[in-house]
């Protein structure tokens, strides 16, 4: 029950996106198409749950034990940048499909704060949801946490394609043509997302 509300909280309640606003770089630059909105979240999936395993068992096994907590912004900063080269490195000697169904994606995803976001989130707010105490994620909620944060990211990033897909049919008065007609798409949506806010 306890990652189910995990998952619910963090998709649809405190959506990185909507709620919480980072990575905000993509959503506006990648939501013209719906199938580049779609690759980029596949690609922000996976890399925000490998990043988030990673970074947290360097927080516990690295950074704790020899007390240098201070460091962990800029460890992750490096972790998050050296995971997207070597995923991109594999992916190209395994996968070349995926690879280049990925294309451009994978280096865009180092600069997204969503990525380093998360990976802060889990290790240094204490989490809670409906009535809870707040507390630490373990290992395996912060995954869940990740990947569920990683679909919600995917779900803004899908809905906002194909409504400025549909924007792009109608006619737009002048002023509001491009930047500001999304702007205020992306608000009507994020006003949509604060239904959510009671439901965990």
């Amino acid at each position: 029950m306890e990652y189910i509300l995990i998952i619910i909280s963090a998709i649809f309640v405190n959506n990185i996106l909507l709620s919480q606003f980072m990575g905000i770089c993509p959503f506006l630059g990648v939501s013209n198409k719906l199938s580049t909105a779609a690759g980029m979240s596949g690609a922000v999936c996976f890399v925000i749950t490998l990043a988030t395993l990673v970074t947290y068992l360097f927080q516990y096994y690295v950074l704790v034990p020899l007390e240098i907590e201070y460091m962990q912004t800029i460890a992750f900063i490096l972790i998050i940048a050296a995971l997207v080269q070597m995923v991109e490195i594999v992916l190209k000697k395994i996968s070349p499909s995926l690879y280049q169904a990925l294309g451009i994606f994978l280096p865009l995803i180092t600069t997204n704060c969503a990525v380093l976001g998360v990976a802060l989130m889990v290790v240094t707010n204490e989490f809670s949801y409906g009535g809870s105490e707040p507390h630490l994620l373990n290992l395996g909620e912060s995954v869940v946490f990740a990947f569920a944060t990683s679909l919600g990211f995917g779900l803004a990033m899908i809905l906002f394609a194909g409504l400025r897909e549909q924007i792009a049919l109608n006619k737009v008065p002048k002023p509001f043509k491009g930047i500001p007609i999304a702007l205020v798409t992306a608000s009507i949506l994020a006003m949509a997302f604060m239904g959510f806010s009671g439901l965990v």
